[in-house]
């Protein structure tokens, strides 16, 4: 134990520094104590795990353990929290992904019924243009129809003086040739 830990005036005065200085910022002697203790525990080589029996592990080995089983604890949740966190963040996009699709199809849906509307409305103007004009043909059909039955009535008053005017022509022929003979 000797080797690892001399007993010199140095060493008080950097035990005292330690147990002084406040837990959270460390004096820079007793790190550098403590750096001086890790390189030769690693150095000497007699020190490792493997070459004490089982049991016989000094405090600083259960104390490095411990905070390796801590450290791994902490990285393990910090992970778990990136994990969680990275999961929620998908969920998250994936309703974010619905909702924008739902939005798209209702906005195509909204645009189709619109352009049905306007295409209606189309053809009900047209209907109304095809209707006025079909009026106006009609109209005219009807004027037409109505002259033409004018015309087929004065051509019956003609035939019929005409075929009078045969008649009496067809008599005063008769009456002419009786009269030369």
């Amino acid at each position: 134990m000797s080797s690892y830990y001399p007993r010199t005036k140095d060493l008080a005065r950097t035990r005292k520094s330690v147990s002084d200085s406040p837990p959270s910022s460390p004096s820079p002697t007793a790190k550098n104590f403590r750096h001086d203790r890790v390189t030769r525990l690693d150095s000497s080589g007699g020190d490792s795990i493997a070459d004490k029996p089982l049991g016989r592990t000094s405090s600083y080995t259960r104390r490095e353990t411990r905070l390796a089983a801590l450290n791994k604890q902490e990285e393990d949740s910090s992970t778990k929290d990136y994990k969680k966190m990275y999961e929620n963040a998908l969920h998250e996009n994936e309703k974010l992904k619905s909702r924008l699709q739902d939005s798209k199809d209702e906005l195509a849906k909204i645009r189709s019924q619109l352009e049905k509307v306007t295409q209606r409305q189309d053809r009900i103007s047209e209907r109304s243009t095809v209707l006025d004009s079909e009026k106006r043909e009609k109209q005219a059909l009807e004027k037409r129809v109505s002259d033409m039955e004018e015309e087929l009535k004065v051509l019956t008053e003609l035939k019929s003086d005409n075929q009078r005017l045969k008649d009496e022509n067809g008599a005063l022929i008769r009456v002419i040739s009786k009269l030369s003979k």
